[in-house]
Formats: C-alpha cells, sequence, structure tokens
C-alpha cells in the first residue's frame, strides 16, 4: 500500500491564522455553499412519492393520495404541491381539507379549472 502524504500544515496554512470565531464562521459559509444546491433542488422539484407523503400526513388514505396525485399529474399540477392545491381549493370553497381533496378525486371538471388557475 502507498504511504499517505502528510500534507496537513501546507493544507491548513490559509487556516492558522483565524481564530475560533472566523473559523466557526469560514466553516458555515462553506456549509451553505453545499447545501445551496441541495436547497434549490429541493424547492423546484417533487416527486409523485413526495406528494402522496404529503396528501397522508394531511390524512388521506394511501390509497387516496395515490388516486389525487396521479389525477395532478395527469392535469400537471403536481409541481405546484398537491398540498397546496388540495388547501387552495378548500379555501376557495370553503371546505376542509379531506373533502376538498375527496371532491377532487371524484370531480376532473374541478381539477380542470385549478389548472386553468394556476397557468
Amino acid at each position: 500500500m502507498k504511504p499517505r502524504i502528510d500534507d496537513f500544515n501546507e493544507r491548513r496554512k490559509h487556516l492558522a491564522k483565524m481564530s475560533d470565531a472566523e473559523l466557526k464562521a469560514y466553516f458555515e459559509k462553506l456549509t451553505d455553499q453545499m447545501i445551496d444546491p441541495l436547497l434549490e433542488l429541493a424547492y423546484t422539484h417533487t416527486t409523485p412519492a413526495i406528494e402522496r407523503s404529503v396528501l397522508m400526513r394531511m390524512g388521506f388514505s394511501s390509497l387516496e393520495a395515490k388516486t389525487l396525485t396521479e389525477k395532478m399529474m395527469d392535469y400537471h399540477l403536481l409541481e405546484h404541491g398537491v398540498g397546496h392545491v388540495v388547501m387552495r381549493y378548500a379555501t376557495l370553497h370553503g371546505l376542509s381539507m379531506r373533502d376538498a381533496g375527496l371532491k377532487l378525486i371524484e370531480d376532473s371538471n374541478e381539477l380542470n379549472k385549478l389548472a386553468e388557475a394556476f397557468k
């Protein structure tokens, strides 16, 4: 096995003069640089599995969540967040979240209207 080159002292030269507070701030800056792309990806992308999970936490059964998510995909509403679409529909029509979701499962015309509203 090839011996490891010990270059620790060389690599830490730019950090040697920093105080503990400065090192902590530098570490946080580097961490933010690493995490920012992940956060951006999370804000701009979703999956049917994530949306089903959100709906189940809103009180829908797994079968209802699956059906609702598939319908939202058909109407290109998944990108807006299925939970958000259901919440908006519930607010507009004065329904509970669950009733709004069940109505959206039953009535595709309502999904058509929502698809137009979200454009």
